[in-house]
């Protein structure tokens, strides 16, 4: 799609995609764990009743009671943004949303039955008209997913870690699900990133947009390109040691890193596989049922099978080489654990310092962070 073909006019026209199914802009590894799931007898039941145990019909009060609802008589401009969210991904009922006091820049889409979204003032005040339609279509692309599943899921396991924590092996069985209900939670941020530029089809605001979330409303003191660079230098950069420091840094989060979101959607806005989309070729709702969770699951492997291969990161570009047979493995720790062996030196190691600093953000991730 090139850049110079748009124009950053809230009334320009967009593709629209009629009857496009979630799968078309989901994650492999997001997409083969929502086909499993929805692939269950009975989810649907079990999953409504495990929602009845957690406060979401507290919080769709909350909402109601203390916050304001987007409407065409509140804050219309967003509602309109709405509306054509769910427009141009054909979803038939638009959400309920609201705008919450806050000044942290957040959003989130919650609920199983009748999802809604809420995004906070520090949010709205933050991005442009462009910026904010991709955030709306980022939502949206969450309710298209049932992406709730995941948040439902986790709030429940984590109250449940907490309440059998006295059992020995208990709780530690409980949060090795909750550590990969994070990998699958990660993934649809990706998917729902795809979805807001889809939306949007606007790269570079989607772009801008990642960028003052991470950096604040400096855009004249920002670049995207350099902010890029800086995804580059994370995953390339340092030895084993802050290899170890990225995994434990995000572990616990439920989002991955902003610079990684950028760099992640631009390498799918320049796939074939978007530009299918983008052509009118792209799955559709009605094929839903008939899809193999063999075959996602098998492109999900496959993923994670090329991102060892073509990762810059020490320990992946390690993995690989021990999945490909290399000798010396010994002498290769050492190497990547001093930062010898790849052109580094041992001080390189500051990627993983820079990396826990960003620590008080990560504080806040549990509220799903955009």
């Amino acid at each position: 799609m090139s850049e110079s073909s748009h124009t950053n006019m809230p009334s320009r026209q967009r593709k629209r995609f009629p009857g496009i199914s979630s799968r078309a802009y989901e994650h492999p590894a997001d997409r083969s764990a929502l086909v499993a799931l929805r692939k269950l007898t009975g989810f649907d039941t079990v999953f409504k009743s495990l929602s009845g145990l957690l406060p979401e019909r507290s919080l769709r009060l909350l909402f109601l009671s203390d916050s304001v609802r987007v409407s065409d008589e509140q804050f219309a401009h967003l509602h309109s943004l709405l509306r054509d969210a769910c427009y141009v991904l054909d979803l038939e009922k638009v959400p309920a949303m609201y705008v919450t006091q806050d000044p942290r820049p957040n959003a989130m889409c919650i609920g199983l039955d009748e999802p809604i979204i809420v995004v906070t003032t520090g949010l709205v005040e933050l991005l442009d008209e462009e910026e904010m339609r991709a955030v709306v279509g980022h939502e949206v692309g969450h309710a298209l997913s049932g992406h709730a599943v995941y948040r439902t899921i986790l709030l429940f396991l984590t109250n449940l870690a907490l309440k059998v924590a006295w059992i020995p092996l208990g709780n530690v069985a409980i949060m090795a699900i909750v550590t990969a209900l994070r990998e699958w939670f990660r993934k649809s941020e990706l998917s729902a990133d795809r979805a807001g530029l889809l939306v949007g089809q606007d790269l570079q605001a989607s772009m801008r947009g990642l960028m003052k979330i991470a950096g604040g409303n400096h855009l004249h003191e920002m670049n995207v390109d350099a902010f890029l660079r800086q995804a580059e230098e994370y995953e390339k950069g340092g030895d084993l040691r802050d290899s170890v420091l990225k995994i434990l840094n995000v572990l616990p989060r439920s989002h991955p890193f902003t610079t990684v979101r950028a760099a992640e959607l631009k390498k799918w806005a320049e796939s074939r596989d978007h530009q299918r989309i983008l052509d009118g070729h792209y799955p559709r709702r009605s094929e839903d049922k008939d899809t193999s969770v063999t075959d996602s699951l098998r492109e999900s492997a496959a993923h994670y099978a090329d991102t060892v291969r073509t990762s810059k990161d020490p320990l992946m570009k390690l993995v690989g080489d021990i999945a490909g047979g290399a000798g010396d493995l010994g002498g290769r720790l050492r190497d990547r654990f001093t930062g010898n062996g790849n052109g580094n030196s041992a001080g390189s190691g500051n990627g993983g310092g820079s990396t826990a600093g960003d620590g008080p953000k990560g504080g806040a991730d549990s509220g799903g962070t955009v």
